[in-house]
């Protein structure tokens, strides 16, 4: 099994900053492509970035491309999330997810095997 922990949510105002970031523990030889998911009040769960294992290949929803970096530390067993530029509407719960299957550029959250319990980001207008 693998335990994913996220962290460094909070409060901000619109434009500022937020670096969240996700331990993994466990199993975590067993996780490949790890990805940020975010779900807003009333909406479904939406995806945010994702990254390959090696972290050279990050891919971006429309609505977050240039603002927000998604990184990955194997060393550490750790993906981040560095939010720029937030948005009243960046306003969800961020979810930390990982997949054991191989793959590049996946959005679909029914792709992701583990999860977060997910961290509140508020954006004060």
């Amino acid at each position: 099994q693998v335990r994913l922990v996220e962290s460094g949510g909070g409060l901000v105002q619109a434009g500022g900053s937020l670096r969240l970031s996700c331990a993994a523990s466990g199993r975590t030889s067993s996780i490949h492509p790890m990805g940020w998911f975010r779900q807003a009040p009333g909406k479904e769960r939406e995806f945010v970035a994702t990254i390959s294992w090696s972290g050279s290949l990050p891919y971006y929803a429309d609505s977050v491309k240039g603002r927000f970096t998604i990184s990955r530390d194997t060393a550490k067993n750790t993906v981040y999330l560095q939010m720029n530029s937030l948005k009243p509407e960046d306003r969800a719960v961020y979810y930390c997810a990982a997949a054991r299957r191989l793959g590049v550029g996946q959005t679909d959250p029914k792709e992701y095997d583990y999860w977060g319990q997910g961290t509140q980001v508020t954006v004060s207008s």
